[in-house]
């Protein structure tokens, strides 16, 4: 007997002895004696529905950080009428408002996992398209008040991005395994091809129309962000076993939504405390780049770096993203490689006087932030399995959110101070190097065989038939990288 099992399913499984996948579906949750053995088989890597999903992650990933990448415009015209209406350091306030836009995403991604465990993948992306298409909508009416900017596309629309985010990545493991890597980098180029689009519209809009119209012009696309949240329902094929008690029921759902078991990877645990240190100054060139491009090389075209930034960006995703599929290829040391990059382009940054030079700088830096960002997903899978993917992803994100918060306000309150961008820029460059640099912890931690074959990206021990035990992931449980 088959059944279509709930959306969460993927963030309830277990694993018996035998190394044959458990999974507890909605009927134990009410109460009723079903226990379900899963018996699909791999992820059917390609189908109309896989490449709808893929679409779907795709405009996803577009969408959402098209318009957050895109600050930097915002920014100068939101700084302009902040100083106008006599706003006390206008240039750190409105730095604030997008700042706060990324650090909501990556803060409130371990509740976006979270709540894949109750609603699921499918509901919780919806969820997210509709609070951010909320966001933008009600910032039209605000776009003068900063306090309610921070709020409106600050939190809100931070929000509703952060609860879309995390599902459209997650989503993937279902239905691709071979080339997950690749997928993914194609996924991620969403946000490249967005960027390179959004600030000619975005300023376009501004000028033509002014923040307000713009606004709602975003609030129409965003809006498509909920549709594609429709498509991300997971895979995975039942049938009817034996009965599982009402209290051990209630104990592995607590277990699997808390994700207690990932911390006890110890891989998992140095890469999640190592990348809030390397993203402090990440998002700091995003929205500073274009204000600093006007006071250095007055008479150039401030947008087209950033657009170039994002061609890049787009090429490393697709490149790093297909690496990442090679056995061959250690993913962690890939975007160890990426930050030494990414840090070493922010430091120089400020000191290149040509701007031709000043682009080809941008476009290095460009290539290797496309390798961090596309190998997010790949690393976290390989550490955790994708039945954790969500709850690795959004964990680590949520330890990122501060830092990536509190960066560009704090390069924005230097330039007031120094009134030059060069000591916000190398110290935004210093973070990726030293975040970069404590990874190498990682590899001193001994991953050993595991006792057991691989279920779909983890192991099973062997040693005993208890259901509970076999919820832990021990260090011996991810597939090495």
């Amino acid at each position: 007997m088959t059944e279509e099992p709930e959306e969460s399913s993927d963030l309830l499984a277990t694993y018996k002895k035998d190394g044959t996948q458990l999974t507890i579906t909605q009927n134990n949750l009410n109460g009723k004696s079903n226990n379900v053995e899963n018996t699909s088989s791999e992820p059917p890597d390609g189908g109309f529905r896989a490449y709808l999903v893929l679409i779907g992650s795709f405009l996803t990933n577009g969408l959402l950080f098209g318009v957050i990448n895109s600050f930097g415009v915002i920014y100068v015209d939101l700084e302009k009428i902040l100083v106008t209406e006599g706003v006390h350091n206008a240039g750190t306030r409105a730095s604030l408002v997008g700042s706060l836009a990324m650090g909501t995403t990556f803060f409130l991604s371990p509740l976006s996992g979270t709540l894949t465990g109750f609603l699921g993948l499918r509901m919780t992306a919806v969820l997210g398209g509709s609070l951010a298409t909320a966001g933008l909508l009600l910032s039209s009416f605000v776009y003068k008040n900063v306090d309610a900017l921070c709020f409106t596309y600050g939190i809100l629309y931070g929000m509703g991005a952060s609860l879309a985010y995390t599902p459209s990545l997650a989503i993937l493991g279902h239905y691709f395994k071979k080339y997950l890597g690749l997928v993914n980098g194609i996924v991620c180029i969403g946000s490249s091809v967005f960027t390179v689009i959004m600030p000619a519209l975005i300023q376009h809009m501004n000028h033509q129309y002014g923040l307000e119209w713009m606004f709602r012009v975003l609030t129409v696309f965003t809006f498509g962000i909920a549709l594609c949240g429709l498509l991300f329902k997971p895979i995975a094929l039942t049938k009817i076993e034996k009965p599982l008690s009402e209290d051990r029921c209630f104990k592995t759902i607590v277990k699997k939504i808390l994700t207690v078991e990932i911390w006890l990877n110890k891989k998992y645990r140095y890469w999640a405390l190592s990348m809030p240190v390397a993203l402090f100054g990440y998002f700091v060139p995003y929205i500073h780049m274009k204000a600093h491009i006007g006071e250095v090389f007055k008479n150039s075209d401030s947008n087209l770096p950033i657009q170039c930034l994002a061609v890049t960006s787009g090429v490393g995703r697709l490149l790093f993203g297909y690496l990442a599929d090679k056995k061959w290829v250690n993913n962690i040391f890939l975007q160890q490689l990426s930050f030494y990059i990414i840090g070493t382009m922010t430091i120089i940054l400020p000191f290149i006087g040509s701007f031709p030079l000043f682009v080809v700088a941008v476009l290095v830096m460009g290539l290797f932030d496309g390798a961090f960002i596309a190998l997010i997903g790949p690393i976290a899978i390989s550490l955790c399995g994708s039945q954790y993917a969500a709850q690795a992803i959004g964990c680590m994100l949520g330890m990122a959110a501060p830092p990536l918060s509190f960066g560009p306000p704090f390069a924005a309150y230097l330039h007031s101070v120094y009134n030059s961008y060069t000591i916000p820029f190398v110290l935004a460059g210093i973070s990726p190097i030293v975040g970069a640099t404590l990874m190498f912890i990682i590899r001193f931690q001994k991953t050993p065989k595991p006792s057991h074959p691989a279920a779909n990206g983890r192991t099973a021990s062997a040693r005993n038939g208890d259901i509970e035990r076999n919820l832990t992931l021990r260090e011996s449980d991810p597939a090495p990288l």
